[in-house]
């Protein structure tokens, strides 16, 4: 019989995806445990051993913790909050596309990630019940990426795709690469941060192609920027890989300006550009993580003059529904009359200027 500081040793070193294994790993108390298993019924459970070590037991506001431990708040579901929160679904012509925009399509190969985020706007759909497309189906998704002239960029993403083989990899990149029309190819990915140990010279090959290929990194605070996380992102970057950040604005995580000012400055640091703050989306169990458009704006309006503009992120919301993503961040600009305008600057200070164009 395993004692339970015997039993914490043992969950550090692998992922912890049952509730039974948060209550050993000493994530969640015994009172919490049937809360867990029954958020587990429909959303997946997924901490790996990095991230496990980015948790400090002794916060019980942790933010790391905040955005991989399951709550009892998950099973509060609001009348506004959806089963497919951006409009997956009515823009999906089959499995592993979604083809929103013209000159863009997102590839999902698989909707299995190396950790599963209690605010993750496909969490209905993503979990380790999920597979992979098979090779029929990725056949096919490339195919139809193929037959569409108008698609400029490929964004791949899921699930996580950077949990794939090299070998996987590198056969999606090779047909990507030998479609004339796609010029840019951008990943999803949080593994650089929660499993940095993929990272290595055989990855970088595999998705290295002659076309253009981005990465764009999910994290939310500067915490889960380790030093394994760090040189994960420069082997990346200097392959020739640029690297761009997008981070979810989150209550009790970084919705405040220290949190992401913080972020934004590390993430620059480190070759990273900050390239979308996302509104939180409205997915079922997840209110207790949103903030109102205002306190965005405001934490925006904070951040400006206070921070580099190589540290700036687009504020947006993913208006539900599938139209797509909108800037809201805030307007320092009000028109007065025609031609005139008064102008806050970063001290909320107003200024007159005039537009009148001279014929």
């Amino acid at each position: 019989m395993l004692t339970q500081k015997a039993k914490y040793a043992h969950a550090q070193e692998r992922a912890l995806t049952t509730a039974s294994q948060l209550l050993d790993a000493g994530l969640i108390e015994e009172h919490d445990l049937a809360a867990v298993v029954e958020v587990a019924r429909t959303f997946g459970i997924g901490i790996t051993s990095q991230t496990r070590r980015l948790i400090d037991d002794g916060d019980r506001e942790d933010p790391i913790a905040a955005q991989f431990v399951p709550t009892a708040a998950e099973l509060n579901v609001t009348e506004e909050e959806l089963h497919d929160p951006i409009g997956d679904e009515p823009h999906s012509p089959m499995p592993g596309i979604v083809h929103r925009y013209p000159d863009r399509v997102l590839l999902k190969p698989s909707t299995v990630c190396a950790v599963y985020c209690r605010f993750c706007f496909r969490r209905e759909t993503v979990g380790a019940g999920s597979e992979a497309l098979d090779d029929d189906a990725l056949d096919a998704a490339l195919a139809y990426i193929e037959s569409k002239e108008q698609i400029w960029e490929v964004i791949i993403s899921g699930g996580d795709p950077f949990i794939f083989s090299p070998r996987r990899l590198e056969r999606i990149m090779s047909r990507l690469d030998d479609i004339p029309h796609v010029g840019v190819v951008r990943f999803h990915t949080r593994v650089p941060v929660v499993k940095p140990d993929i990272i290595d010279a055989a990855f970088i090959r595999a998705i290295k192609i002659q076309k253009a290929v981005y990465v764009v990194l999910h994290v939310n605070h500067a915490r889960e920027l380790s030093e394994a996380a760090r040189c994960a992102c420069a082997k990346l970057i200097d392959a020739g890989l640029p690297m761009l950040s997008q981070t979810v604005l989150l209550k009790n995580v970084n919705a405040d300006p220290a949190s992401l000012r913080t972020l934004f400055r590390k993430l620059v640091e480190l070759r990273i550009k900050p390239y979308y703050l996302h509104h939180g989306d409205l997915a079922r169990g997840t209110g207790h993580f949103r903030t109102s458009i205002v306190e965005g704006q405001e934490l925006m309006r904070a951040l400006r003059g206070h921070i580099s503009g190589l540290c700036q992120a687009t504020y947006v919301l993913d208006i539900p529904g599938g139209h797509g993503k909108v800037p809201i961040g805030p307007s320092y600009l009000t028109e007065t009359e025609p031609g005139h305008f008064v102008i806050c600057d970063h001290r909320n200070r107003t200024h007159d200027y005039s537009d009148v164009v001279p014929y």
